[in-house]
């Protein structure tokens, strides 16, 4: 049977949120990371890529390649909620798919095509996650994977593609090499100075002599030139871990500010377990000092998802962790051993006021944002850091580390 793979790309995910909540962003140059001298491009506009910007990037670089770009940290928990929305409509329409990361899937429409067409419910499925996120998304379909990834990148911005069973390869051939996934710059590099531009090039090269430039790496790369690797897809599952990273604009020794880092971090982390129904049986905390040696420290706790459980052990692994007296680089913490499930009350340790405080808090974030309300310990930490969030398959989210 013909294979079917649809691949769907959110368009300029980060940017496209962005402007979704402030339309008076729509049309102008748009930064999206960290704000400091070691931020990064997360995601950039298309206005800006004419000024060679791109993901990844120094901010630092960014901003004076475009001077009159507006520049924004950026909310994970934004991204995460619109992205878990999309995942739902796939979710409801798609026996088996593949998110790949925050803003990519991968669907199997094969045999489909005998009731719908293909083609005909790909677009559709297009044209209801537009209407029901209001978020621009563009779709390859072909018979595998890398066909239809690239193929999605030649539909963009906000449109679509199908490369029909046999025209592959003609396809690709025109497309410079670097169109083809795991073509990174070193990769580039080698294949320009053997006289490799075009994807046609490669097509007519014996795989031989890719494997003699590349090694493995070669083979892969003139299977996808001719439109014939099948990577498989990856059904979507839940991931059990939740982490915040944290890179500091300078390193710093300062006892308190480490500790306010870390629990702010551990409060947020709860936060987002009670969001999601979730609750955490292992924590453990991260330190980086300035000369790169990184040392981590774990604890198994009562499954919980609460602050006054979750805090007080984050701040007793640092202690215990903390012991060299250098200046730290980076802090970090995570949940692991994640379950599904809400929080009960403890009739030991908590109290009804308690519980109806955390459920306070919680709306007032739901509707404020994340860092709208939090306790006075956690004055003064500006931003959260770098947040993974997995729930409901959330690969994790590479926004750049954040900056005080």
């Amino acid at each position: 049977m013909q294979k079917n793979i649809l691949h769907l790309d959110l368009d300029t995910f980060f940017v496209s949120c962005e402007r979704l909540i402030d339309s008076r962003l729509q049309h102008r140059p748009l930064l999206v990371g960290g704000t400091g001298d070691r931020g990064v491009v997360a995601a950039c506009s298309y206005e800006t890529r004419l000024y060679g910007i791109h993901s990844g990037m120094s901010m630092k670089v960014a901003r004076r390649l475009c001077p009159e770009a507006v520049v924004i940290k950026g909310n994970s928990g934004i991204y995460t909620k619109y992205s878990h929305l999309v995942t739902e409509i796939i979710k409801d329409k798609v026996p088996v798919f593949e998110k790949a990361s925050v803003d990519e899937f991968y669907a199997d429409l094969t045999g489909m095509d005998k009731f719908h067409g293909t083609y005909k419910y790909a677009s559709e499925l297009r044209q209801k996650i537009i209407k029901d996120s209001g978020l621009p998304i563009s779709f390859g379909l072909s018979c595998n994977k890398i066909v239809s990834k690239v193929a999605t990148g030649e539909a963009k911005p906000n449109n679509q593609l199908k490369i029909d069973s046999g025209f592959e390869k003609s396809f690709l051939a025109p497309l410079s090499i670097r169109k083809i996934p795991s073509v990174g710059e070193k990769t580039y590099q080698i294949l320009r100075n053997l006289g490799v531009d075009k994807v046609s090039v490669v097509q007519q090269m014996p795989v031989e002599m890719m494997m003699s430039a590349l090694g493995a790496n070669g083979i892969t790369i003139w299977k996808r030139a001719n439109g014939i690797d099948n990577p498989p897809l990856i059904p979507f599952h839940e991931r059990k871990s939740i982490s915040t990273e944290r890179t500091f604009t300078k390193d710093t020794i300062d006892v308190v500010k480490l500790r306010t880092t870390i629990f702010a971090m551990a409060e947020n982390l709860a936060f987002q377990l009670r969001r999601a129904d979730k609750l955490a049986g292992t924590l453990s905390i991260k330190i980086r000092y300035s000369d790169f040696n990184t040392y981590s420290k774990q604890v198994k706790i009562a499954y919980s998802s609460a602050d006054h459980v979750i805090i007080p052990t984050a701040l007793e692994l640092f202690q215990k962790l903390y012991n060299r007296r250098l200046l730290v680089r980076l802090v970090g913490v995570k949940m692991t051993d994640i379950v599904s499930g809400n929080y009960q009350i403890n009739l030991f340790d908590d109290t009804e006021e308690l519980l109806n405080l955390y459920h306070a808090m919680d709306h007032v974030r739901e509707k404020y944002g994340e860092l709208s309300i939090m306790r006075a310990s956690s004055i003064g930490v500006k931003t959260i850091g770098r947040f993974q969030n997995p729930f409901n398959g959330e690969p994790p989210m590479l926004l750049a580390h954040r900056k005080q």
